[in-house]
């Protein structure tokens, strides 16, 4: 037996970058493993590396670029893919094969088929695996890299906008919706696997179904509009089912939005938006080019706060773009405190190579933008931690994520205002009963009984 394991292809898979590049890492794995390659996430053994690279921000093209070193230096065979894999270098060439020019292979991202080809082509696949075998997989749902009890749903690729600080159009194209059956039938094989949470994710969740004008789909014989709501609506009712939570991420905040709070209201999906404002003041926004109307995000955020008073709504910004004035910066803390955004994360700018914001004049020094940066988390912060503080007190479901020996000496967890990896946590204090048991992937009642930073402490009872 150890001689024909010893046959079996190896390889080993990295993914970086967002959570739309892991689903692409989670498609490329699934495939692998059914068709008998063993994967790991390590180089160690492996007859070939895949690299899954961001070529977002420039920290990210460096971490991309110093990770394909690494995996050429350890290993010697290496396929490239993700967004890095389709940027430009100096004179129009291939960035990754100008740095790394003994890659086997460079891809795009979204680009399964053409890495299977590369695999196929330096590392000829076994023969009869045993599909229904495969380790963590989730049937159609495939193989995820997310711990078991949640997992990412990605509805579509691309995105229709042009911002003037991004690129992903360029990389990732424009906006491709997935049908609507695909998505509900992944969605219905997690829940069934044991997951716990989904979260929905795309470069423009709130814009699904508009490339195909919302054309009817099918699910279990039904018809279904490929829209949000009636997806969030699906979606919602599945997990309902299954005592499960469905998340939204990187929602626009455009006014059909306002149809998904009563879904949220009446607890069909968590009362939780991941809103990409990016900044408040109406003339940056316009040099960024950012859709939706941003100079109504105060009475949008208000109307959601009136129709689901237990919303909470994180997001992302920018500090010191282009051509941003002292009064402009100013007017985006204004917002921030006015808004009480619950999470909010802060990007001094970058310029990033290929971005349209590049041409625009007054770029602020290096200094100043991250003295911004600095400002704005500085009253993020403040306003983050006093809404932390009113929860003390408060019963909330927890997701446990960790719970070493049961949970006997307590465990990690996370409330509906928590996203995994990107917000705060509930450090689970032991039970106050002795029979009670903490389980990964459960969910447990708890009390707050403090607020220590960005996370939250909770007694279990």
């Amino acid at each position: 037996m150890n001689e024909i394991q010893e046959k079996i292809p190896r390889i080993g898979m990295v993914s970086l970058g967002c959570p739309k590049a892991l689903t692409d890492s989670e498609l490329i794995l699934t495939q692998l493993s059914a068709e008998g390659y063993q994967t790991s996430k390590t180089f160690e053994g492996a007859d070939l590396v895949i690299v899954n690279t961001c070529g977002f921000i420039d920290d990210a093209v460096r971490e991309s670029l110093d990770t394909i070193g690494e995996a050429l230096a350890e290993n010697g065979k290496v396929i490239v893919t993700g967004c890095l894999g389709a940027k430009a270098g100096e004179g129009g060439g291939n960035l990754v094969r100008q740095m790394h020019p003994s890659v086997l292979a460079v891809t795009g991202p979204h680009a399964t088929r053409e890495v299977m080809d590369a695999v196929h082509a330096n590392l000829p696949k076994p023969h009869d695996p045993f599909v229904d075998l495969v380790p963590n997989a989730f049937g159609v749902a495939g193989i995820k890299l997310t711990p078991r009890h949640y997992a990412y749903l990605k509805i579509s690729e691309g995105c229709n906008h042009r911002c003037t600080f991004c690129i992903i159009p360029s990389m990732r194209g424009d906006l491709v919706s997935r049908p609507i059956g695909d998505v509900l039938k992944e969605a219905q094989a997690l829940f069934e696997g044991g997951v716990k949470e989904l979260l929905v994710i795309s470069q423009d969740t709130s814009a699904y179904g508009v490339d195909v004008k919302y054309r009817t789909g099918f699910w279990n014989g039904k018809p279904v509009k490929t829209r949000l709501f009636e997806l969030a609506q699906a979606l919602g009712e599945m997990a309902q089912a299954h005592g499960a939570w469905v998340r939204l991420h990187y929602v626009y905040p455009y006014p059909s939005v306002d149809d998904i709070l009563p879904l949220m209201a009446s607890g069909l999906i968590l009362p939780y938006l991941d809103v990409p404002f990016q900044h408040s003041h109406p003339d940056v926004l316009k040099r960024m080019k950012r859709p939706a109307s941003g100079e109504k995000n105060m009475e949008r955020l208000l109307r959601w706060r009136a129709a689901c008073p237990d919303i909470v709504v994180r997001s992302t910004f920018i500090a010191g773009f282009p051509g941003e004035t002292e009064a402009e910066f100013e007017h985006l803390l204004d917002f921030v405190r006015e808004a009480q955004i619950d999470r909010a994360g802060c990007f001094a700018y970058s310029p990033v190579d290929g971005a349209a914001a590049n041409e625009l004049g007054g770029m602020l020094p290096a200094d100043v933008r991250e003295a911004r940066r600095s400002r704005f988390m500085a009253v993020a912060e403040k306003v983050s931690t006093a809404k932390l503080q009113k929860r003390v007190g408060a019963t909330m479901q927890i997701l446990v994520d960790s719970a070493p020996g049961m949970g006997k000496k307590g465990g990690v967890g996370r409330s509906y205002a928590d996203a995994p990896e990107i917000d705060g946590v509930v450090t689970l204090l032991p039970p106050e009963k002795i029979s009670k048991t903490l389980r990964v992937g459960e969910f447990t009642k708890a009390r707050i009984v403090a607020a220590q930073g960005h996370d939250l402490v909770a007694q279990p009872f």
